[in-house]
């Protein structure tokens, strides 16, 4: 995963944990990734309220400030207005599109709604939590770590066996018994050491050479 400060881990997480929902391009997959990047903005913009100020970047806010800010999801929107506006930025996601990304994401969550969150709303609420997440940790390609933290916890394909050679393997070494059983030296060495399997296999290769495995082919 792309370094992150640790302090950024939680919120980085529920993004991973959305987007992880959202490719599941299933009706559950769409409802749990509106909640989670709605939770996402949310927690990034607590957690970074109650950072020391030297974990963001030595800015300093007044204590009765900061109790008004954590009041409430809008209240909070409310404080990234003013750090925006510190930081001579501007909304790259409509502050308004957010509140309404938002509110379906309570009916989704607290009001009983039937519906699923739809691509636009999705859109909204993604892509505002990587924005929210980028200013305030200071990540520049937040979209870059959420796909490199998704392939990291992708699982593996497990290795397959080559044909040129089990070819090569089985004809220099035929069939190994072992009790009763019989099997190909390939198989038998692919089950129980695939780097030797792929080792062996490619030195017998180059040995051969492509005129004799074509020989080998069946």
């Amino acid at each position: 995963m792309t370094s992150l400060p640790p302090w950024a881990i939680g919120p980085f997480e529920l993004m991973v944990h959305a987007e992880s929902h959202l490719r599941e391009a299933d009706d559950f997959g769409r409802s749990i990734a509106l909640i989670s990047f709605d939770n996402a903005i949310e927690v990034a913009i607590t957690t970074y309220l109650t950072l020391h100020p030297v974990q963001r970047g030595g800015r300093q806010y007044k204590r009765d400030d900061v109790n008004q800010w954590m009041q409430d999801y809008l209240t909070k929107l409310g404080f990234f207005e003013k750090e925006l506006e510190k930081r001579s930025l501007t909304w790259s996601i409509e502050k308004s599109h957010i509140i309404w990304a938002h509110r379906q994401r309570n009916e989704q969550y607290h009001g009983g709604q039937k519906g699923i969150p739809d691509i636009i709303t999705l859109q909204i609420a993604r892509n505002a939590a990587l924005w929210i997440f980028s200013v305030l940790f200071e990540v520049g390609d937040p979209e870059a770590a959420l796909e490199q933290a998704i392939l990291d916890r992708t699982p593996q394909q497990p290795p397959a066996q080559e044909r040129d050679f089990d070819m090569a393997i089985d004809a220099q070494y035929g069939i190994i018994t072992v009790g009763e059983q019989d099997y190909y030296a390939s198989e038998l060495l692919f089950a129980v050491d695939h780097p030797a399997y792929r080792d062996l296999g490619g030195k017998l290769i180059g040995t051969f050479g492509e005129e004799a495995m074509e020989e080998v082919e069946p």
